[in-house]
């Protein structure tokens, strides 16, 4: 403030609470909310707020949530409060928070992805939970179109166990950067779901008889495998013949899309189609 504007006003200086003032307050706080204190621990939150009333308040709000309603507050909840801001994290917060997490992602935003993955950590939320999220979201939004994705997210999620907060926050926010980046397809999970629909909705004809196992004693002789052609045995590592059971032989599930990594896929796939001769079936019994 500068001179003329000190001149105008009345100026009152404050100074720190002492610890005997501190300690009533901490006492009213704990009324306020019906809480319990252990007296190391309200010691420790008086030494700890350099004289600060609110700060002293804030500490002890969040040290009686994370002891948990009902339990005295001990030293290891002042501790765990100290290093974690005071943020209303109830059910819908748990599910709208990684919601606007995995959305962010799914949008290519990794900005976002970082600032709602801090929402989480910093509010207490159990990375393992976020880790599961990513390896899913790996799967279900990246897919082929980057088939690193899903290596990327389960290694965060490995590193998660194996080194634990806080260090793994830096995995996890590589984990969240890179899938925010990538190229994004559904298109394997959208297989995999019409595929369930199809099993659950259809007639479950018996296994063909050229694809059951073959691999023991008198299989061939009631014709398991008979009619199976080895597809490393042709030069182009591939040959066409009928892997699915009828009921199911015009399906498609997985369609590639033309974005990313995927974009080879589905040019591989219709390389197979142009050479294939004209009966699908040729080679099956």
């Amino acid at each position: 403030m500068n001179g003329p504007l000190l001149s105008r006003s009345t100026l009152f200086r404050l100074e720190p609470l002492d610890r005997e003032a501190l300690r009533t307050l901490l006492d009213r706080g704990l009324a306020a909310e019906d809480g319990t204190i252990d007296e190391e621990a309200a010691e420790a939150i008086v030494d700890s707020v350099d004289g600060d009333g609110r700060a002293l308040l804030t500490t002890l709000e969040v040290a009686l949530a994370v002891a948990g309603e009902g339990q005295p507050v001990t030293l290891d909840d002042v501790e765990r409060a100290r290093t974690t801001r005071a943020l209303t994290w109830g059910r819908d917060d748990h599910y709208d928070v990684i919601s606007a997490l995995i959305k962010s992602i799914r949008g290519g935003d990794p900005d976002a992805g970082l600032h709602w993955l801090a929402r989480m950590i910093v509010a207490g939320e159990d990375p393992r939970y976020i880790a599961r999220r990513l390896v899913v979201l790996a799967s279900e939004d990246v897919g082929m179109a980057d088939p690193t994705a899903l290596l990327v997210a389960t290694a965060a999620a490995h590193a998660v166990e194996y080194v634990g907060l806080p260090e793994a926050q830096l995995n996890l926010a590589q984990a969240v950067v890179h899938l925010a980046t990538a190229p994004k397809s559904n298109r394997t999970a959208l297989g995999i779901w019409k595929a369930i629909d199809d099993v659950r909705s259809r007639p479950a004809d018996p296994v063909p008889p050229h694809l059951r196992d073959a691999h023991y004693r008198s299989a061939e002789r009631i014709g398991h495998g008979v009619g199976y052609r080895y597809p490393h045995d042709d030069p182009r590592g591939w040959v066409p013949q009928q892997y699915r059971p009828p009921e199911v032989a015009g399906r498609i599930y997985y369609e590639p899309s033309e974005l990313g990594a995927e974009q080879e896929v589905a040019e591989r796939m219709r390389r197979r189609e142009r050479g294939k001769p004209g009966d699908d079936s040729e080679g099956t019994p």
